[in-house]
């Protein structure tokens, strides 16, 4: 898998596309999630982009402190369906802390990851720092990476 850290005016017409569709397939319908993806945060974000052959399958948004949480944080992490089995979802979230260091400097990064993937971002070296909560009807935590 290729990688590219992109912002958001460098996105060409395609990439944006792609990742909107993404972000849709994954969390709107296979989550079964009603909620409102195109939030206007995107234009801040600095989008990490995967690609197989051209074909985007794992994404994340990022932000700088104080974009959306008081540390850098790394979000919307996506991963197609049928490219799960590759090791996409470490590779990704690899790539967004390598970028968010080297884009932010080297501090803590916050995440608010769905309950259900707190080994994977345990992992990653992500700890958990919250009580579960509902965000958008699904159990969520937050966790920081130090």
């Amino acid at each position: 898998m290729k990688v590219q850290v992109k912002r958001f005016d460098e996105l060409s017409i395609t990439e944006l596309y792609q990742l909107l569709k993404l972000r849709c397939d994954i969390f709107v319908v296979e989550q079964e999630c009603a909620y409102q993806d195109i939030d206007d945060k995107d234009q801040k974000a600095l989008h990490v982009l995967g690609t197989n052959n051209g074909v985007l399958v794992a994404y994340t948004r990022m932000f700088d402190a104080g974009d959306y949480f008081d540390q850098p944080s790394i979000g919307r992490v996506a991963v197609h369906q049928d490219h799960r089995k590759y090791g996409y979802g470490h590779q990704i979230i690899e790539s967004s802390i390598e970028a968010a260091h080297n884009r932010f400097g080297k501090q803590p990064i916050k995440i608010s990851a769905q309950t259900y993937l707190q080994k994977f971002y345990e992992s990653h070296g992500f700890e958990k720092t919250s009580e579960e909560y509902l965000e958008d009807d699904i159990p969520h935590i937050d966790m920081i990476k130090s």
